[in-house]
């Protein structure tokens, strides 16, 4: 295949092993993966729209206040019990930033990243030692925040 021929880049269609890398050159994936764009298919859109709906239904305001009292709540934790540990990387003003929190990880980042992904805990992780956590205003919990920092608090070398 011809990998210059031109293209609209998406971002599903970028080379899984450098999606995340970020470089600001569009890397396509092998074959018709890389024809891929970042625009969902229409049967995904059924699932969208139903989604929207329950967004709606709760109101924007009402989650916008969830989330920053749920990422707020993980901020204080995080800080109160693993502050030697774990740094920090995202905004501290909530302007600036969302429910995600980017934790810079000492040592062990990727040890702690699978011990949690195989205690249910879902995160993204980010060369070289970050862990990425997002508590969402429509269906996490302030208890889910609790045991996330309590997990990550035994499992931190």
């Amino acid at each position: 295949t011809n990998r210059n021929l031109p293209r609209l880049a998406g971002w599903w269609g970028e080379d899984l092993d450098k999606r995340f890398e970020m470089a600001g050159e569009f890397q396509p994936a092998a074959g018709a993966a890389g024809w891929q764009i970042s625009n969902p298919n229409v049967l995904s859109l059924g699932a969208i729209r139903a989604s929207l709906a329950i967004f709606m239904e709760a109101g924007p305001p009402n989650l916008r206040e969830k989330q920053r009292r749920l990422t707020g709540f993980l901020e204080y934790l995080l800080r109160e019990r693993l502050g030697e540990k774990v740094e920090i990387i995202t905004p501290a003003d909530t302007n600036e930033r969302g429910s995600q929190l980017s934790l810079y990880l000492q040592s062990g980042g990727r040890e702690v990243y699978e011990q949690l992904r195989s205690r249910g805990i879902i995160c993204d992780w980010r060369n070289p030692n970050v862990i990425r956590a997002a508590p969402v205003p429509l269906y996490n919990t302030y208890a889910e925040v609790w045991r996330f920092v309590d997990v990550l608090q035994r499992i931190c070398p």
